[in-house]
């Protein structure tokens, strides 16, 4: 199994001056419902690999939307780009799991784990060798995190205490992303739905973009995601 990284893969994009993208399979949501309808999963996976974004995340939950650790090492082993494994993380078994199934990055959502919770957890990551993607949806928990060591930071629009439902969008981004003073990739994830969603998390500072239920709804995900890669990155 080739290792790879999620970071090294979105650094890449940008010299490659093309904006880094994490495309992601999800099954089902809360607030789209159904999002495979019917489509082949993989075959779904294969097309996001051959557009030039920087990941491909994977929703492995099963009870709110509909995934599995069955589908994500499927996924891992269908494309060549480093995969994020996206659940509600919560013990060490999981983080282990997830590298033995593949995986380059695992979330940890900061709204679901204290402080002490996640230093464990990241510091298990460390041990597996898989990276960590932090998400944070508020200015306390961006502060709660600031000092632990982990890989990239994410701001996800949307509450996932509200099983994402709620109207946020990339306006969150737009106020948290101040407070975020490091080196390491910044993510903005969830309610993009445009390339003018993307330039906007783009002029605030973010380094990536995570896109899921825009790119499971689209009729032509290759044009889609090239729109957003198409913003540019320039240094």
């Amino acid at each position: 199994m080739i290792e790879m990284s999620l970071v090294k893969s979105i650094r890449k994009r940008q010299k490659q001056g093309v904006f880094p993208v994490i495309s992601e399979l999800k099954v089902r949501s809360k607030e789209a419902g159904e999002l495979l309808k019917g489509r082949d999963p993989i075959a779904l996976v294969k097309e996001m690999n051959t557009c030039p974004v920087a990941g491909i995340s994977v929703v492995a939950e099963s009870v709110h939307f509909g995934g599995s650790l069955d589908l994500l090492n499927r996924v891992v082993n269908a494309v060549s780009l480093p995969v994020l494994h996206k659940d509600f993380v919560k013990d060490e078994n999981q983080i282990k799991e997830s590298k033995r199934l593949g995986a380059s990055a695992i979330l940890l959502i900061a709204s679901l784990l204290n402080k002490k919770n996640l230093e464990v957890l990241i510091e298990a990551a460390k041990r597996y060798g898989i990276e960590v993607l932090l998400e944070v949806h508020t200015r306390e928990e961006m502060d709660m995190v600031k000092d632990l060591e982990f890989d990239l930071i994410g701001v996800n629009n949307r509450d996932i205490k509200v099983l994402e439902t709620d109207d946020t969008g990339v306006e969150l981004t737009e106020s948290l992303v101040r407070y975020c003073s490091t080196n390491r990739p910044f993510v903005s994830e969830s309610a993009i739905r445009s390339a003018d969603d993307v330039k906007r998390a783009k002029e605030a500072g973010a380094d990536a973009v995570l896109v899921g239920t825009a790119v499971m709804l689209s009729s032509d995900i290759t044009a889609l995601l090239s729109s957003f890669t198409g913003v540019g990155w320039s240094e």
